[in-house]
């Protein structure tokens, strides 16, 4: 009887060791990290051979900064890379950053002028990497899961997915009922052109005008027939917002009373 229990436990314990992601999950996988933009927030190097990352996160200086004398940098601290393509192996997962290897700044990115000393790149800082590597996280044993959150985790001391963008940082910053306003797309006194373009986009029309000596300018969103927004500037202020209704022959209704 006891032998007949052991032999029974066998395929369970088989089993458990060949534990796979499903075709779905790594369909779900691949779907979830290729294309993600991140901010690097280390220097990456250019490598030949994919460079290791640990799944606590840690990686190999020595090798990454052998990799970056003999190749240059594919990205430095604060320059936006993108996951271009994800290699899945049995105990490992590779990532192509900016198209790999093969990719590099042209070569009238490298050109730099300038007198003496000192001289400046002609293509400018974009903030964007022009050259590409790839970087794989090899673990001790076969891989049982796949998820996306998971694995930018272990990438996380090395890139930053979790980016605010600029207009999100902007958007913090604003006093708060200019922020509710811009995120409810309602146009209200105080704001500026770029807070106005934030929240109701580019007008269809503008036009200049002085009343009393002062130079205004209005911004029209809409078109007959339906509801029309007059956009009042002074200066770099909205001083006026007016929403009327315009039938099919263009004539406007009454303002419509503000909400």
């Amino acid at each position: 009887m006891k032998r007949r229990f052991l032999i029974g436990m066998v395929p369970a314990l088989v089993l458990a060791k060949e534990k796979k992601p499903t075709a779905d999950e790594r369909i779900a996988f691949l779907r979830g990290m290729t294309a993600e933009f991140a901010k690097a927030k280390v220097m990456i190097p250019r490598s030949k051979k994919p460079l290791p990352v640990e799944p606590s996160g840690k990686w190999d200086k020595e090798v990454w900064e052998k990799a970056a004398t003999e190749h240059g940098p594919a990205a430095r601290q604060g320059e936006l890379v993108q996951i271009t393509k994800v290699k899945i192996e049995d105990d490992s997962v590779e990532f192509e950053l900016n198209h790999g290897l093969k990719t590099g700044p042209k070569w009238y990115e490298r050109v730099e002028v300038g007198m003496g000393n000192r001289t400046t790149p002609i293509s400018g800082g974009d903030m964007v990497a022009k050259a590409g590597t790839n970087l794989v996280i090899k673990f001790p044993k076969n891989i049982e899961f796949l998820d996306v959150a998971e694995f930018k985790k272990m990438l996380a001391p090395i890139m930053d997915f979790e980016m605010k963008s600029v207009t999100e940082n902007y958007m913090e910053k604003l006093p708060e009922p200019i922020r509710k306003a811009i995120e409810q797309k309602r146009i209200i006194e105080g704001m500026d052109r770029e807070q106005v373009k934030l929240a109701a986009g580019n007008p269809n029309r503008k036009e200049r005008r002085v009343v009393d000596g002062d130079e205004l300018e209005e911004w029209v969103y809409g078109r007959a027939p339906g509801k029309i927004t007059f956009v009042t500037f002074m200066g770099s202020k909205v001083t006026k917002v007016k929403d009327s209704y315009a039938g099919l022959g263009g004539s406007t209704a009454a303002e419509l009373p503000v909400q």
